[in-house]
C-alpha cells in the first residue's frame, strides 16, 4: 500500500512536471521500473502516418508491461490539420503537435521518430500521397529509422492492402513499412546510409487490427485469427497506481491542438496484432517470443546482466543510493560493450538510474532566455549530491565550444555548490527546428544533414557535461543550459534556453491585400536579441511596386525591446501578386528572418526562425455592407483577411448574443468547427435565425458531420464528403445566381491557385429551399454539389459553405476573396438574380 501510494503521487508529479515544463525528479518507484527497462534488450517500432494515429494502448504496453524499448515512427508532423488551441497553421503547427507526440511519449514511455514527409491534407489514395510525398525519399527514411532503431518487431497501424478505402497517407505508411521491412537489410539500397549506420533484418511485422478495420464487431468475431496474436491492454501497475489504458488516455490527452483531451479509461481491453512477415512467434501472447531480451543478447552481457538482475531482484526502495557502488560498476562494464547499438542505448539508461540514485541535482541556468552568437553571457550552476556516497565534481565542459572548467570539488552530502560562469559563445547555429531551416515543397521538407532525419527536434544549442567522480570512477552527466524564473502568479518557470539572431523583423500580416490602386501604410516590427542594437531596415517589392522609405534606420538600447518602422507600399493599377520582403542591416550583415514564439502550457516554448516576408496581393475587387460579426469556432484567420479588404469585423462570444446586440450588423460569420466546439450556440440559434429573418446574411463555414447539429433553418445534412485536390474541375451550377456576379463577376477561372483543398464535410442531403451554387469531385468519384448552398430566409440569407475559406483567404487566393465578399454582399442589390437548379 504504501509503494502503491508512493508511485501514485509520483506520477502527479511527472504529470505536472509535464505541463510545466520543469525536469523530471524520480521517484524510488520509477528509478526500479527504469531497473526493469534496463534489464530488457528488446525493441517494437510503430509505424503511422500522423499525430495521434499511434495506438497509445499498445505503445503504452509494450514500454511499460513488457519493458520494450518502443519508438513512433509518424511519417508527418501533422502540419495539414487544424488547431483547436490557436491560430498556429501549416508549418507552426507542425511545431505543435511534435512537441505534443513528445509530451505524450513522454506519458507512455515510448521515444519519437519522423521522416521529412509533409503532411499537404487529406488524400484519399496512396497513389496520390507518394506522388506528392517523393515515394523514394520517404521509403528511404522509413528504411533509415529502422536501421538506426533496430526494432525486434515492427507494427502498422494500418492494413497496407486496402488503398483508396482509408486516408492515403495512411494506407502509405503501411506500405512503405512493409516495403522497407526487407529493404533495411538489402546492402544495395540506399547504401549511402551505410556511411552512418548498418543493415538491419527486423524479426517480424504485424499490423495492428481491430473490428473496425472489418466493419463491424460481428465480422470480426467471425474472422481467422490463425495469425493474430492479442494482449490484454488493461494490465493494472501496481508500482504506478494506474492501468496501461489509463496511461494511454493520459499520453493521448497530450493532443490538445486536435481535440484529444478525454477521461482516463480502465479494465481489460484486448488488442489484436496480425502477422504479416518474418518469424512467427511460438506464444501467440508473447510479441517477442523466441527473441533474446536478455543481457545474453550482446557478448559480455553476461557479466552485466549478474550485476543489473541482482539489483532489480534486492532494490532497496528506501535507500536506492546503497546500489551506487554495483550500478558503477556495471556502468564500467556497458562503457565496454563492443555492440554500439546496444552500448549506447544501456549507457543513456544506465546513467540516469546512477543519478537518480545518487539523489544528484544538476542545473545550468542562464540569465536570460536567449542570446546571440559570438557573443557572452552568465550561467548560474547548481549542483547538489544527496546521497551518503563520496562524490567529486572535478570539471565542467560546456558545448558547442568544448571549453573546460575545472572545479575539484568534492560534494558533501545534501550540500548545495552554486556558482557563476561567465560563457562565450562562438559561431552556434541559431535555435530553430531543423526542418525549417531550408524551403520546402507541398510534399517534403529539406534537411541537408542526413542524421538529421527522423529525430523529433533539434538539438538544444548550448549543453553543459558535468564531469564526476563517484566512488573512484569517472562518470558524466550532460544537460542542456536553461532558463529558470519565477512569477508570482505562477510560481517556478523553466524554458529553453535559445541561440537568436541579433535582430528579427516582422510584418504585422502575412497576406497584404490591396483592393484597390491606394497606398497603404504597412508597419515593420524590428526586435532585437542583444542591446545597444543600430542599424537599418529596408522592404523588397516586387516589379511593379512601389516602397517608401527606400530604408529606414533604428536605434534599440534593451534586450527583447521592439521598434516599429512604418513604410508606404503602393501596388500597381492592376491585378498582381508577389513577395514583400523584409532585410534588416547591422554593420553590414544582414538579417531576414523572424522570431515566431509558441508558448503553451502543456509543451516547452518554441521558438521557431522563418523568413521574414508576406505575400502582396492587388485584387480588383468589389464589397457591399460594411460591419461584420464573427463567431470563431476552432479558431481561423479570416477575420484579419475581412478587414484586409476594408470590413469591419466584430468578433463576438456567443454567449454574448441576444436578441438586439446583432442589430447593426450586414452579416453575421461563424468560423470552422463552430457547432464543433462551441455548445451556447445551439442556445443562441434563435437569435441568429431571427438576424436573418430580419434581413441579415448568415454564412457557416464547416463543421465536422460526427454528432453535430448546425440547426439550419431548413433540412441539411453534412456528410464526410470532400474534394482534396486543390485543383479539381469546379462547374457553376447556377451561373445567374448573385452569389456568383454581385458585386464581383466569379468564375471558373478563380478557383485556380487555392491551396491544399477545395473544401471538406459537404452536406450531401438539402432541401428544396436551397439552392446548389457549386459542383466538384475529385478523380474518379461521383459529383459533389454541397460545396456551397444558399437559402432565403424571411428577408434575409442562410449560406453553408464547407469550402476551404480559412485556408484560402490567409494564403492571399484573390478567387476566394471575390467569392466571400459576393457571400457577404447577396441581398443588397434590388436586382438581384437567383436560379435555382435541378439535379
Amino acid at each position: 500500500m504504501y509503494k502503491k501510494t508512493l508511485l501514485s503521487l509520483s506520477f502527479l508529479l511527472i504529470s505536472v512536471s509535464i505541463i510545466a515544463q520543469k525536469p523530471q525528479k524520480l521517484t524510488s518507484n520509477q528509478v526500479y521500473e527504469k531497473i526493469q527497462k534496463l534489464n530488457f534488450l528488446g525493441s517494437a517500432l510503430y509505424i503511422a502516418a500522423h499525430p495521434d494515429d499511434e495506438n497509445t494502448r499498445l505503445i503504452a504496453y509494450l514500454s511499460n508491461h513488457e519493458k520494450a524499448r518502443t519508438g513512433y515512427l509518424s511519417l508527418t508532423r501533422g502540419d495539414g490539420g487544424q488547431n483547436l488551441i490557436g491560430p498556429e497553421m501549416r508549418e507552426l503547427l507542425g511545431v505543435i503537435r511534435t512537441q505534443e507526440l513528445l509530451a505524450a511519449r513522454r506519458v507512455d514511455g515510448g521515444e519519437q521518430r519522423f521522416s521529412r514527409a509533409n503532411d499537404f491534407g487529406y488524400s484519399k489514395h496512396p497513389d496520390e500521397t507518394l506522388k506528392i510525398w517523393n515515394k523514394e525519399k520517404v521509403l528511404s527514411d522509413v528504411v533509415w529509422a529502422i536501421r538506426t532503431f533496430k526494432p525486434d518487431v515492427i507494427i502498422n497501424r494500418f492494413n497496407h492492402r486496402t488503398p483508396g478505402t482509408t486516408h492515403g497517407h495512411h494506407t502509405s505508411s503501411a506500405m512503405l513499412s512493409v516495403e522497407a521491412f526487407d529493404l533495411a537489410n538489402d546492402k544495395t539500397k540506399f547504401s549511402n546510409q551505410l556511411k552512418n549506420t548498418e543493415v538491419w533484418q527486423p524479426q517480424r511485422l504485424f499490423f495492428n487490427t481491430s473490428w473496425w478495420f472489418y466493419g463491424s464487431q460481428e465480422k470480426f468475431k467471425k474472422a481467422d485469427k490463425s495469425k493474430m496474436l492479442s494482449f490484454d491492454v488493461g494490465a493494472y501497475y501496481p508500482l504506478k497506481g494506474l492501468s496501461n489504458n489509463e496511461v494511454a488516455s493520459m499520453a493521448s490527452s497530450q493532443h490538445l491542438c486536435q481535440g484529444f483531451g478525454r477521461l482516463t479509461t480502465r479494465g481489460s481491453q484486448t488488442e489484436y496484432v496480425e502477422f504479416l512477415k518474418g518469424d512467427f512467434p511460438k506464444d501467440k501472447n508473447d510479441i517477442f517470443s523466441g527473441i533474446n531480451t536478455t543481457w545474453n543478447r550482446v557478448e559480455g552481457g553476461g557479466e552485466i546482466g549478474d550485476i543489473l538482475y541482482g539489483i532489480e531482484q534486492n532494490f532497496d526502495f528506501v535507500n536506492p543510493s546503497k546500489h551506487l557502488p554495483e550500478l558503477m560498476k556495471a556502468y564500467k562494464l556497458v562503457k565496454n560493450l563492443k555492440d554500439a547499438h546496444w552500448r549506447k542505448i544501456k549507457t543513456k539508461e544506465l546513467k540516469e538510474i546512477i543519478k537518480a540514485c545518487a539523489g544528484l541535482y544538476l542545473e545550468a541556468s542562464a540569465s536570460a532566455s536567449s542570446t546571440t552568437p559570438n557573443s557572452t553571457f552568465d550561467v548560474n550552476f547548481e549542483v547538489l549530491n544527496r546521497a551518503n556516497q563520496s562524490i567529486e565534481l572535478s570539471s565542467i565542459t560546456v558545448f558547442p565550444s568544448k571549453k573546460t572548467i575545472l572545479k575539484e570539488l568534492d560534494l558533501a552530502p545534501n550540500t548545495k555548490r552554486n556558482f557563476k560562469e561567465n560563457i562565450t559563445l562562438n559561431n552556434s547555429d541559431y535555435s530553430s527546428p531543423y526542418w525549417l531551416n531550408k524551403p520546402w515543397d507541398l510534399g517534403m521538407y529539406t534537411v541537408d544533414n542526413k542524421k538529421l532525419i527522423g529525430n523529433p527536434e533539434s538539438a538544444r544549442p548550448i549543453n553543459v557535461q558535468y564531469n564526476l567522480v563517484i566512488g573512484k570512477a569517472p562518470i558524466s552527466f550532460t544537460i542542456p543550459v536553461v532558463y529558470r524564473y519565477s512569477k508570482r502568479d505562477k510560481g517556478e518557470i523553466y524554458e529553453p534556453f535559445e541561440v537568436l539572431p541579433k535582430i528579427t523583423t516582422k510584418l504585422k500580416s502575412k497576406i497584404i491585400i490591396f483592393s484597390d490602386d491606394v497606398t497603404q501604410n504597412v508597419a515593420l516590427e524590428v526586435r532585437s536579441g542583444a542591446k545597444n542594437v543600430s542599424g537599418s531596415v529596408a522592404l523588397q517589392v516586387p516589379n511593379g511596386w512601389e516602397v517608401s522609405p527606400k530604408q529606414a534606420s533604428f536605434i534599440i538600447e534593451q534586450k527583447g525591446d521592439k521598434q516599429v518602422v512604418d513604410f508606404k507600399v503602393t501596388p500597381p493599377k492592376n491585378q498582381s501578386e508577389g513577395v514583400l520582403k523584409s532585410v534588416a542591416t547591422i554593420n553590414g550583415k544582414t538579417y531576414t528572418k523572424e522570431l515566431v514564439e509558441i508558448n503553451y502550457n502543456h509543451i516547452p516554448k518554441q521558438s521557431i526562425l522563418l523568413p521574414s516576408q508576406a505575400k502582396l496581393v492587388r485584387l480588383n475587387i468589389k464589397k457591399k455592407g460594411e460591419r461584420i460579426a464573427y463567431i470563431q469556432g476552432s479558431g481561423d484567420a479570416i477575420p484579419e483577411s475581412l478587414r484586409q479588404i476594408g470590413y469591419t469585423v466584430i468578433e463576438i462570444d456567443p454567449k454574448d448574443i441576444n436578441d438586439k446586440n446583432l442589430q447593426g450588423f450586414d452579416a453575421v460569420v461563424v468560423g470552422i468547427r463552430a457547432y464543433n466546439t462551441l455548445q451556447e450556440l445551439q442556445f443562441k440559434q434563435k437569435y441568429l435565425l431571427e438576424f436573418v429573418k430580419n434581413g441579415g446574411n448568415m454564412i457557416v463555414q464547416y463543421n465536422t458531420n460526427r454528432r453535430v447539429d448546425v440547426k439550419a433553418p431548413f433540412e441539411l445534412k453534412l456528410s464526410r464528403d470532400r474534394v482534396t485536390d486543390e485543383n479539381a474541375k469546379v462547374t457553376l451550377l447556377a451561373k445567374n445566381h448573385s452569389i456568383l456576379n454581385y458585386p464581383n463577376k466569379v468564375t471558373e477561372a478563380d478557383f485556380k491557385g487555392w491551396v491544399q483543398e477545395r473544401g471538406l464535410y459537404f452536406p450531401n442531403k438539402w432541401s428544396k429551399e436551397y439552392t446548389p451554387i457549386l459542383a466538384m469531385k475529385d478523380k474518379g468519384e461521383s459529383l459533389k454539389k454541397g460545396s456551397l448552398l444558399i437559402a432565403k430566409y424571411g428577408k434575409g440569407n442562410y449560406i453553408y459553405t464547407g469550402l476551404s475559406f480559412f485556408r484560402e483567404l490567409p494564403a492571399g487566393v484573390s478567387g476566394a476573396y471575390k467569392l466571400f465578399a459576393n457571400m457577404l454582399s447577396v441581398g443588397k442589390t434590388a436586382t438581384e438574380k437567383s436560379e435555382k437548379v435541378k439535379f
